[in-house]
């Protein structure tokens, strides 16, 4: 995700509901733990679709005027949350027009990771709902995007994050953002092989698993020479990908996908999984693409 020496911040999207701070919570630990700056950013639509007050609407300019105070306030109580969490962490805020999907996936452009917060919308909402902003951001995104649940889940001790591996470019650059993770945490990391065996299922499944348990213990076998620190565990699991990884990942502090794989489409804005468990996990997803630095 990042590598000495580099000072990127990490990016996160302010929701405007101060009861609503687990993404802002886990960017600020995050840019402490690397000790990067940290970037919050408020993103304001520009207010075209009619006024629903019950007062005279007033005019545009005056309208913009009070959306841009209200931001301002939403990012001053978002630093001042972030003090009292890091006292000593480097902050600055962005106040922003336009569409938070857009404006966030800009920010990744420059930024080690984007993290937004979810309040697990049903699918139809998180697919094509305003509302949502999280599928768009992780389809395009230049750096690992984060999405935080709401509210809290309960983690588990030893504390542990979950990878999904498929052999694909995506996976591998997800592999090594979860052994930084863990590493990072002083957590374990179990990375899972998903073998999905079809509605025609071969006569002899051994050969293809044993080729799939070989591809996977040579994916993290260079990361475990890089990071003997972490505790790894590695197999393979029948099931389907989104149902295993959801369940392994309960009690995580993080599941690591790729944001596609090799049962992905040409032109697919975002893998089927990834967008699967996304809608399912109760924990921290964060979605690796192969361009992440």
């Amino acid at each position: 995700m990042s590598g000495p020496g580099d000072r990127r911040p990490i990016v996160v999207g302010v929701d405007p509901d101060p009861a609503h701070r687990m993404a802002l919570a886990w960017a600020a630990d995050e840019a402490a733990l690397r000790r990067l700056p940290l970037r919050a950013v408020h993103a304001e639509g520009v207010p075209t679709r009619g006024y629903r007050g019950r007062e005279v609407p007033p005019s545009w300019e005056g309208w913009n005027e009070a959306l841009h105070k209200a931001g301002r306030e939403v990012l001053e109580e978002a630093a001042q949350f972030v003090a009292a969490r890091h006292p000593q962490l480097q902050v600055d805020t962005l106040l922003a027009e336009g569409d938070p999907a857009w404006v966030l996936r800009e920010q990744s452009r420059d930024a080690t990771a984007v993290v937004l917060g979810s309040r697990h919308l049903s699918r139809a909402q998180e697919v094509f709902g305003s509302a949502s902003v999280a599928v768009p951001v992780m389809a395009h995104a230049h750096s690992t995007v984060v999405v935080v649940p709401e509210p809290a889940h309960t983690t588990q001790d030893p504390a542990y994050f979950v990878v999904g591996v498929d052999g694909s470019a995506h996976s591998t650059a997800a592999v090594d953002v979860a052994f930084e993770e863990a590493a990072l945490r002083g957590a374990e990391l179990r990375a899972l092989f998903v073998w999905e065996a079809g509605p025609l299922r071969v006569f002899d499944e051994h050969g293809p698993q044993q080729e799939s348990r070989r591809l996977l213990s040579e994916i993290v076998a260079g990361r475990r020479a890089r990071y003997p620190e972490v505790d790894l565990r590695h197999e393979l699991v029948v099931g389907h990908p989104v149902q295993v990884l959801t369940e392994a990942s309960a009690h995580a502090l993080g599941l690591v996908v790729g944001t596609r794989g090799r049962g992905g489409f040409t032109g697919m804005l975002l893998g089927s999984v990834s967008q699967g468990v996304l809608h399912h996990a109760q924990c921290p997803v964060l979605a690796v693409p192969t361009t992440a630095g």
